[in-house]
């Protein structure tokens, strides 16, 4: 009996979940039930965190009860032969916050930008909120390179056009972009805490939110005006 073919997956969440740290939140739910699998195999990859083990301790206080976890450290780590069986045999790969740019630099060093590739293509679950959203699009706003905000040009281009996490909570987010934007960035997609935008291949499904008021924009340049357009967005039990 073969297996039914799976269709790519993105979902990017903007920041902060409302479940307390370590605590399983309905944007983790969200994405499980997207997996298929009864109960998924989840894969972290803390790598912009710098493989923080504190970040992994909570990885998995969060989904010990409702998924088979499994964490993948790449500063020191072996060569990819010894990790790339692993991470094509999950059904949810989950990528940290943290420093983008860093990240990154280090997946390209080891080939994971390649591995990350062939794992979306194969229909596994790719997540993560603010550095795991922003690095699946070509271009995005980062704070990696310091304490301000800046255009980061080299994402890994999975989803195309740019991303902003932390819309609503970081109050320099929203003219920073669409200042980028009005001076020939990218458009693309700018997205609160508390919500999340879910891709099939490179095509926007959903936009879920945890809670009212929380949502995520289209940001675009239309002629010489840049416009920010609210997506509709379905609220998660």
């Amino acid at each position: 009996m073969f297996a039914m073919p799976r269709t790519p997956r993105i979902i990017g969440f903007g920041g902060r979940s409302s479940a307390p740290p370590g605590a399983f939140s309905k944007l983790d739910a969200y994405v499980l039930e997207l997996s298929g699998a009864d109960r998924p195999r989840v894969l972290y990859l803390p790598t912009p965190s710098g493989d923080a083990d504190a970040s992994i301790v909570m990885f998995y206080e969060r989904f010990t009860a409702h998924a088979e976890p499994t964490h993948l450290k790449l500063f020191g780590a072996p060569d990819a032969a010894s990790w790339r069986p692993r991470l094509l045999h999950q059904d949810v790969i989950y990528v940290s916050g943290g420093n983008t740019a860093n990240a990154l630099a280090v997946w390209r060093t080891h080939g994971m930008d390649v591995v990350l590739r062939e794992a979306w293509e194969s229909g596994i679950v790719l997540c993560g909120g603010s550095a795991g959203m922003i690095c699946w699009f070509e271009c995005s706003v980062t704070d990696s390179f310091g304490p301000g905000l800046a255009a980061l040009r080299d994402g890994l281009g999975f989803l195309p056009g740019s991303a902003c996490p932390h819309y609503d909570s970081e109050e320099r987010r929203r003219p920073v972009y669409q200042q980028l934007v009005g001076a020939g960035f990218p458009g693309g997609f700018a997205v609160d805490d508390l919500a999340a935008i879910q891709f099939e291949r490179t095509a926007l499904k959903e936009v879920v939110t945890e809670a009212e008021g929380h949502d995520a924009y289209r940001v675009e340049k239309v002629g010489d005006i840049v416009r920010e357009t609210r997506l509709p967005g379905r609220l998660l039990a």
